[in-house]
C-alpha cells in the first residue's frame, strides 16, 4: 500500500480565460512580478538551459524598452555568470538596467537549488560565491532570497539566508494543499532564532503567454481577502521566455477594472518592503513535503553530490595548512571553480533526480571535474606536508603517513594497497611511540601483480597526521575463527543465516540488545511496489512490501586481530545484493558495506532496522543541524544520520544509522527504514501515462555501492557523538606510502584541534576569499549552548567561541597575529557590534 494525499497541481501552467469578478474594495495591492522561471536542466540539457537564459534576458530587455513601468526579476546568479562569459555586450546591457532599477536581481544563490539534498556548506557556498559575484559586478548584493521551484524547504534556511545578507524569502513549494502555513506572508524562524520575512507564491510561478485573467484569479483564490499587500508571479517559464506583450497588456487592462485588486508592476524587494510593517504570524520549522520520491530518485547524483562536497571541504583544509607549513600558494580560485560545478548540480531537478537521462551524464562530468580539482589540490597539499616529515632511512621498513581531516582525534582503520616490498608474509606496524600495531591482510582489488591490501588500525591526532613504520613480522600467529558472530569490547552482533540480517546487536556497556527479535525476522532488505512517478507525487509513505532479498550465502571472508568480516549475499528477482558486515577491534559501530546490482522496474528497495525500543524519539540530520520528527512511517528526508532513542527494560538506549550516500527513508516507532533506491522512469510526471508498450528507461539499474554504520548507544544520540561519527564516515583519512627524507616536521602532529569544542562540529578550515587570513566555521549540534575551544597551532592561535543552540558560526583569523579574531557572516564580512555580540563571544589567544 502507498499512503497518498490529493494529487498535486500540474507543473505547467493551464490555459487562461477571463476570470470571474474579484472585487477591488476588499483587496490590498497585488505586486505583479515579471519573471521567467528557467530550468537550467530538466527535460533538456544544460546547453539548452544556457540558451534559454540568454534568449530570455534579451526578451526582458526588449519588454523594458517597450513598457516604461515594466520590471523584470532574475533569481539565479549562475545565469548572469554564463552571460558575462559568453555575451559581454548583453551583460553590460543587463547591468545598465540593474542600475536603472528595471532588472531586479534576487535569490543570492547560484541557481534555484534543491533544498533537501545539498549539505550545509553547499548552501553557504551558494551565497558566498553568488553575493561576491554581485558585489563585484553590480556593486550590490541580493537582499531577497527567492527559490520558487524546489520540492520542500529545510528548517535551516532562515539562518542561512539571514547570515548571507538576505532578509526575506519567496518560494512556492510545498503548496497550500500539501503544507499548511499561518498565511501567505509570515516570519519564518529557524531553531537558532534567525528569521526572514517569507512569502509563499500562490498558484504558479509562471503563466500562459496570453491574457492573465484566469492566472490572477487562481492566484487570488489561494490568497486571503485582506487589505495587506500580496504578490503574484507571471511570465512564461520552465523553459524560459518571460513576460509577453499580451501578459503586460492584460495587467494594464485588468488594473483599469474595479473587479481586480490594484496591480503594481513591481519587484520582490518592493513587495517585502511594503509587507514588512504588517502584523504577521510566525512559523518555526521545516516546510515539507512535496514529492517525497525525490529524496531517493537517482542514487548516482545523490552520492556524487555528497562525496564531492566533502572532497572539496577536506581538500580546503589541507590546502590551508600546506600554505602555512609548506609554502603552498593559495588556490582559492581553483576551489571556487570546483564549487561552481557543485552548485550548478544542486539545481533542483538535477539533485532531486527528476531530469532526463543525459543530464546525469553531464552531471557526472561536471562533478567529476570538481572532484578531480579537489583530489589534485588535496594531493598537492598532503604531499607537500608529508615531504616535510623527518623519515630516517631504515632497512626493511616502509613508512606510511596517515592524515586525519577532522579537528578531533580519530581511531579507525585505513586500507593500503601494498606490493611485495616487505615480502609476502605477515606485516606489523609500529607507531611513532614504538608501539606495535597489528596489521591484517585483505584481498586486493586486483588479481595480478602480487598485490594485497593491508588493513592498518590508526590513532590519529586532530586535523593532523601520524607516521607508521611497516615491517615484516615473523612472530604473527593464526587467529581463531569466530563464525557469524562479530564481537569486540563494545559490541556483539550475531547474523541469522536464514534471514541474512542481525538477530542480535548488544551494546555491552548497557547490556541492551537493540534488535527486536520478532521484527528482525521480517524483511531487512524489503522490496516494495512503487508505481508512483519520479517525484513520488501524492505519496505520504511507501508501505506495499511485495518481497524481500533472501540470502544465498553467508560466510566469513576475514577474521583477524584488526577486524572480522561476514559477507551476506542475497537475491531478489533479477537483482543481487552483497552486504559485508565489518566489526573492527575497538570500534563502537558496526559497518556494513553494500553492493546492489538492481534490475527491477517500478520497485523500491528499503533496508529496515527494527529495534526493541519503546517511547521513541526520532531525530534526523538536516543541513548544518538536526530535527525531531514524529515516527509515523511517513517518507522523510535525512542527511548523514537518523536516530531512534527510547526505552528498554535495561534503561534508555538508541540506535543511530549513519550513511554516506542516502537521503530518503522513514521511521515507524522504533523501526528505521532507509530507502536505498527507486526505479521509476526518468522525468515521469503524472498525469502523463507510461508508454503502452512498457518501453521506458528506468532509474538506478545496475551496480551501486554505499556504506552504512550502526551506532548503538545508551542514553540518546548526543552522548554517542553521532554528528561527529557521521562526519568521520563522509571524510575518511588519507594514507600515503612515503619514502625516506629529512624534514622539519615530527612524526605526528596536529594542526587544528577542536576536541574541546563539546557539542560543536568544526566543518571548515580554509583560506579566506580575500586572502588576508583564514576562515573557521562550525555549527552547534545538540540544541544547547556551547563554549568551543579551537586550537590552531598551524596559525599559532587559540580561539574560544560561544555558540548559541543550533548556531552556525564563522570566524576570521587574520594573518597578522596582532589583529584579533572576529566573527563574520557566511559571506566572510565582519559583524558589526550592532549586528551581534561578537566581542563578547570570542576569546583569542596568540601562542
Amino acid at each position: 500500500m502507498i499512503s497518498a494525499k490529493p494529487d498535486p497541481r500540474p507543473r505547467t501552467a493551464s490555459t487562461s480565460h477571463p476570470a470571474p469578478p474579484i472585487g477591488r474594495a476588499t483587496r490590498g495591492p497585488l505586486h505583479m512580478i515579471g519573471n521567467a522561471h528557467i530550468d537550467a536542466v530538466w527535460l533538456w540539457p544544460w546547453q539548452e538551459g544556457f540558451q534559454e537564459a540568454r534568449a530570455t534576458f534579451r526578451a526582458a530587455l526588449d519588454r523594458i524598452a517597450e513598457y516604461p513601468d515594466f520590471v523584470f526579476t532574475c533569481d539565479s546568479i549562475g545565469y548572469l555568470a554564463w552571460i558575462e562569459e559568453h555575451d559581454p555586450e548583453l551583460f553590460d546591457a543587463l547591468r545598465e538596467q540593474v542600475h536603472a532599477g528595471r532588472f531586479e536581481i534576487v535569490g543570492g544563490w547560484w541557481v534555484e537549488p534543491d533544498c533537501n539534498i545539498p549539505g550545509g556548506e553547499g548552501f553557504v557556498r551558494h551565497a558566498l560565491y553568488s553575493q561576491r559575484f554581485l558585489a563585484d559586478r553590480f556593486g550590490r548584493m541580493a537582499s531577497v532570497g527567492c527559490n520558487v521551484d524546489p520540492f520542500g524547504q529545510n528548517a535551516v534556511i532562515p539562518q542561512l539566508l539571514s547570515k548571507s545578507g538576505m532578509e526575506s524569502y519567496a518560494f512556492m513549494r510545498p503548496q497550500p494543499h500539501e503544507a499548511e502555513l499561518p498565511g501567505p506572508t509570515f516570519w519564518w524562524r529557524s531553531a537558532d532564532g534567525s528569521r526572514v520575512l517569507t512569502y509563499r507564491i500562490p498558484h504558479e510561478y509562471c503563466s500562459p503567454a496570453g491574457h492573465l485573467g484566469t492566472h490572477v484569479g487562481k492566484a487570488l483564490a489561494q490568497l486571503p481577502h485582506t487589505t495587506e499587500p500580496l504578490m503574484c508571479f507571471y511570465g512564461v517559464g520552465n523553459h524560459g521566455g518571460g513576460p509577453t506583450r499580451a501578459n503586460i497588456d492584460s495587467i494594464v487592462e485588468l488594473n483599469g477594472s474595479d473587479q481586480f485588486p490594484r496591480m503594481i508592476f513591481s519587484t520582490v524587494g518592493a513587495f517585502f518592503d511594503d509587507a514588512r510593517d504588517g502584523d504577521l504570524p510566525e512559523y518555526t520549522g521545516e516546510i515539507q513535503p512535496h514529492g517525497v520520491g525525490c529524496y531517493s530518485a537517482h542514487s548516482g547524483i545523490k552520492k556524487l553530490i555528497r562525496t564531492t562536497e566533502h572532497a572539496l571541504a577536506a581538500a580546503e583544509k589541507w590546502a590551508a595548512i600546506a600554505g602555512e607549513v609548506a609554502a603552498m600558494p593559495p588556490v582559492t580560485g581553483e576551489f571556487e571553480t570546483a564549487w561552481r560545478q557543485v552548485l550548478l548540480n544542486h539545481f533542483h531537478d538535477t539533485a532531486a533526480g527528476t531530469a532526463l537521462p543525459s543530464a546525469y551524464d553531464d552531471a557526472r562530468d561536471q562533478l567529476g571535474e570538481a572532484r578531480s580539482i579537489a583530489a589534485r589540490l588535496q594531493n598537492r597539499a598532503i604531499q607537500s606536508i608529508s615531504r616535510q616529515i623527518a623519515v630516517a632511512p631504515e632497512e626493511g621498513m616502509a613508512p606510511l603517513a596517515v592524515f586525519n581531516p577532522h579537528p578531533w582525534p580519530v581511531a579507525t582503520t585505513v586500507e593500503v594497497e601494498f606490493g611485495a616490498q616487505l615480502g609476502r608474509g605477515a606485516i606489523v606496524a609500529v607507531d611513532d611511540a614504538d608501539r606495535r600495531v597489528p596489521v591484517q591482510p585483505a584481498r586486493s582489488s586486483t588479481v595480478c601483480g602480487g598485490r594485497r591490501v593491508l588493513v592498518v588500525p590508526v590513532e590519529l591526532p586532530p586535523l593532523g597526521y601520524r607516521l607508521y613504520r611497516l615491517y615484516a613480522d615473523p612472530v604473527s600467529g593464526p587467529v581463531a575463527e569466530r563464525g557469524t558472530v562479530l564481537e569486540n569490547e563494545h559490541l556483539r552482533a550475531e547474523i541469522d543465516p536464514e534471514t541474512g540480517w542481525l538477530s542480535s546487536l548488544v551494546h555491552k556497556a548497557s547490556g541492551v540488545d537493540l534488535i527486536d527479535g520478532e521484527a528482525a525476522r521480517a524483511a531487512h532488505a524489503a522490496v516494495l511496489d512503487d508505481p508512483t512517478d519520479t517525484w513520488g507525487h501524492s505519496v505520504v509513505s511507501y508501505r506495499d512490501v511485495i518481497g524481500r532479498f533472501t540470502p544465498t550465502s553467508v560466510r566469513v571472508v576475514e577474521s583477524g586481530p584488526v577486524r572480522h568480516v561476514v559477507r551476506v549475499d542475497s537475491a531478489y528477482g533479477s537483482s543481487t545484493m552483497r552486504e559485508d558486515y565489518v566489526l573492527v577491534a575497538g570500534a563502537r559501530h558496526l559497518e556494513v558495506r553494500v553492493t546492489v546490482d538492481w534490475h527491477e522496474r517500478l520497485r523500491m528497495l528499503k533496508l529496515r532496522f527494527p529495534t526493541a525500543l519503546t517511547g521513541v524519539t526520532a531525530t534526523h540530520a538536516i543541513p548544518y543541524g538536526h530535527l525531531e520528527r514524529v515516527p509515523d512511517g511517513h517518507e522523510t528526508v535525512s542527511h548523514t544520520w537518523v536516530d531512534v532513542s527510547g526505552e528498554t527494560p535495561a534503561g534508555p538506549a538508541g540506535l543511530s544509522v549513519l550513511n554516506d550516500a542516502k537521503y530518503g527513508g522513514d521511521v515507524s516507532d522504533g523501526d528505521i527504514g532507509v530507502t536505498v533506491l527507486r526505479s521509476p522512469p526518468y522525468a515521469w510526471h503524472t498525469p502523463e501515462p507510461l508508454p503502452e508498450d512498457g518501453d521506458f528507461e528506468a532509474m538506478d539499474q545496475g551496480v551501486q555501492r554505499f556504506t552504512y554504520r550502526l551506532l548503538p548507544h545508551d542514553g540518546d544520540w548526543r552522548a554517542a557523538g553521532t554528528p561527529r561519527a557521521a562526519a568521520e564516515l563522509d571524510q575518511l583519512p588519507v594514507a600515503l606510502l612515503e619514502s625516506f627524507h629529512d624534514g622539519p616536521l615530527p612524526q605526528h602532529r596536529s594542526f587544528a584541534d577542536a576536541s574541546d569544542a563539546g557539542n560543536v562540529v568544526i566543518t571548515v578550515v580554509k583560506r579566506a576569499e580575500d586572502g588576508d587570513g583564514h576562515i573557521v566555521r562550525g555549527y552547534e549540534t545538540d540544541g544547547a549552548a556551547a563554549t568551543a575551544t579551537v586550537h590552531l597551532p598551524f596559525l599559532r592561535r587559540t580561539v574560544i567561541a560561544e555558540f548559541d543552540p543550533h548556531e552556525i558560526k564563522t570566524l576570521f583569523v587574520p594573518d597578522d597575529r596582532r589583529l584579533p579574531v572576529v566573527e563574520t557572516d557566511l559571506l566572510e564580512r565582519p559583524l558589526s557590534e550592532s549586528e551581534d555580540r561578537a566581542e563578547d563571544t570570542i576569546l583569542d589567544r596568540t601562542e
